[in-house]
């Protein structure tokens, strides 16, 4: 049950932002994401809430190892039941690409010396976390 509280919370601040078009790839990744986020950062009330999942898929965490040292460490609370989703979930994103601007310079934009500009007709194939993680920190800022 854990599992599909946090996917709706995720659903709902991926389709409050308007950021990308329910249904599509990228709206899956960034709801996947942060579902993994929200699951695995704690529960109820003396949980982190938005400022904790801000701080998580902030562009300077690593958020994929947070998220292999979480499932193999989980929170005490969570059920198996979740565990397997959130695990199958994960597995999902980083075995899945997506086609994307190249949001972390993973093309050599900006180069030394250089402002970091985007260039979104510049693409690169992505996990499909890395785009996720991007998506869901910009949908709660949003939110």
């Amino acid at each position: 049950m854990d599992w599909l509280c946090a996917e709706y919370v995720a659903d709902d601040v991926m389709r409050t932002s308007g950021l990308v078009a329910p249904g599509s790839l990228e709206f899956r990744a960034g709801v996947r994401t942060l579902a993994l986020t929200v699951l695995l950062d704690g529960r109820g009330v003396d949980g982190p809430g938005l400022d904790g999942w801000l701080r998580r898929t902030a562009h300077d965490h690593p958020w994929d190892a947070w998220v292999t040292a979480r499932l193999a460490d989980p929170p005490a609370a969570t059920p198996e039941p979740d565990l397997a989703l959130a695990r199958d979930t994960w597995r999902l994103l980083k075995d899945t690409e997506l086609r994307a601007a190249d949001l972390a310079g993973l093309a050599g934009l900006g180069g030394p010396g250089r402002a970091h500009v985007l260039d979104e007709e510049r693409q690169v194939w992505l996990p499909a976390w890395q785009l996720g993680v991007a998506l869901g920190h910009l949908a709660l800022h949003l939110c």
